[in-house]
């Protein structure tokens, strides 16, 4: 599986961790591998093959060696997205006990469908949303992911920080050219505009993580027709709707007393703007979005898995493909 989640060349530079030194058995048989398996104290790779849940008592153990023992240790633990579920109950305990550690999941949602059908997650979004003490991520490009790295070991070395989960996928893409317009800042706040909205904005397209080709080839077809449609990246639907949640519930005192940043970016749209949401995962991760403006929202996502083909055919068959996101914004307009 080091393969198939691209953690190869991770393993082949740290090498595996063992109290003991032992030789690569494949290279000592003479059998070809793309993999380096030499064990040594100094590697920093732990494989535990298909045991989730020891994956997550390993990170809830590393991740409190700071206060057992007084040194920091940087746990990163890499699982199939939908695997996820195996381990609650040792993922929440390790939240509870404020355990830091960075969780990469991947390859997650039906993109995984050229892979297989079986392991094709749906409601990790709302594991992530739900989840005390872990910030759900889901970036699209490499940039958003070094960026939400970086952030994520400076959250596990804060006295209020926290661990982090990063929602990932194996899907190439092609990286965008930034104009350096400042978009990291909003980025991990959950959410940034790739295509500002004009004063007379018509729509608004939200997406998150793998499907940003979809959605963007969606913005460009619409762009010809109307004027002033707004492309959102929404990288953080977890820490997107915490801080909407916590302005709404009114949990800061009168001075602290501020506009939560989607509703901060939305306000950049006339009222009644209508809202088209699309995720490679639950839609109820986005749906949420047309409450905070009270807008018109149609919301695209997985609702069943199973079935294994190419990507688009897949996201045909799951209403998750151009066409799907156009219907959606016909239907959304006409009303």
């Amino acid at each position: 599986m080091t393969v198939s989640t691209n953690l190869g060349g991770f393993v082949n530079r740290r090498g595996l961790f063992s109290r003991h030194v032992r030789e690569d058995v494949f290279k000592q048989r003479k059998i070809a591998s793309p993999q380096i398996w030499a064990h040594s104290e100094t590697g920093q790779h732990i494989e535990l093959g298909i045991a989730e849940h020891n994956l997550f008592l390993m990170l809830g153990a590393l991740g409190l060696s700071a206060d057992l023992f007084g040194q920091r240790l940087f746990p990163v633990g890499t699982v199939y997205d939908p695997f996820i579920a195996r381990g609650l109950d040792a993922l929440n305990y390790a939240c509870y006990q404020d355990a830091r550690f960075i969780l990469a999941a991947t390859p997650s949602g039906v993109t995984l469908a050229p892979e297989g059908g079986a392991h094709q997650s749906i409601s990790t979004p709302l594991i992530g949303m739900g989840q005390p003490g872990l910030l759900y991520m889901e970036p699209a490009y490499a940039d958003e992911v070094s960026l939400f790295l970086h952030h994520a070991f400076e959250r596990i070395q804060a006295s209020d920080g926290g661990s982090t989960y990063l929602r990932l996928s194996t899907r190439p893409l092609p990286q965008p050219e930034r104009s350096g317009d400042g978009w990291e800042a909003d980025a991990l706040k959950g959410a940034y505009w790739r295509n500002r909205p004009g004063a007379d904005c018509p729509l608004v397209l939200a997406y998150a993580g793998a499907l940003a080709p979809e959605a963007e080839a969606a913005f460009e077809q619409l762009t010809g027709d109307l004027e002033g449609v707004g492309l959102l990246a929404i990288t953080s639907p977890d820490r997107l709707h915490s801080d909407w949640m916590a302005t709404e519930r009114g949990l800061w005192t009168a001075a602290e007393r501020r506009t939560s940043h989607i509703a901060r970016l939305l306000s950049d749209t006339p009222p009644g703007c209508p809202i088209v949401t699309v995720i490679d995962g639950s839609p109820s991760a986005l749906s949420w979005l047309g409450s905070v403006r009270g807008n018109r929202l149609v919301p695209l996502g997985t609702e069943q898995f199973g079935q294994t083909g190419d990507l688009p055919d897949t996201y045909a068959l799951h209403r998750l493909d151009v066409a799907a996101i156009l219907d959606a914004a016909a239907s959304a307009l006409s009303n």
